[in-house]
């Protein structure tokens, strides 16, 4: 499956995220992750959920100081990505420079002072687009075997 995601992460106490070259101060709170998978959605949702990998991405070493609570893993052929990742910026804080280097806006990293879930199943009614929510890496691979 292609298409995009939605990670819901939790920081639980004020932190400065040390990634390859830049440094990012996060507050306490939750943070909404826009990624997309072009390849394979499951896998690569799947891998954000392990603790225990390789560091690549601004996303890892923030995943690996803090608690992914949910995914929404969204099907599309089409790279939706950026048009999410502006509907996000609406209603979140943007983190400027995180996550976004291969897309024309500043971030993919978003700030919340409370859980957003209604906020991101409203955006993705209204864009009309379909998504499953998981909170682990089994449930990842349970929609790999529903194909």
């Amino acid at each position: 499956m292609r298409g995009s995601y939605f990670l819901v992460i939790k920081v639980e106490r004020d932190m400065i995220v040390r990634t390859k070259r830049k440094e990012f101060a996060l507050k306490a709170g939750y943070y909404v992750y826009v990624g997309s998978a072009m390849n394979s959605l499951e896998k690569r949702v799947e891998r954000h959920f392990k603790k225990d990998k390789k560091l690549h991405w601004h996303i890892d070493f923030l995943l690996k100081e803090s608690e992914l609570l949910r995914a929404y893993l969204i099907p599309s052929d089409a790279k939706i990505e950026e048009e999410l990742s502006g509907e996000v910026a609406k209603f979140g804080k943007p983190v400027e420079g995180f996550g976004a280097s291969d897309l024309r806006i500043g971030s993919n990293l978003y700030y919340f002072k409370d859980e957003p879930d209604k906020i991101l199943t409203s955006i993705l009614r209204k864009l009309g687009l379909k998504w499953k929510s998981v909170k682990s890496p089994n449930e990842v691979r349970e929609l790999e075997g529903e194909k």
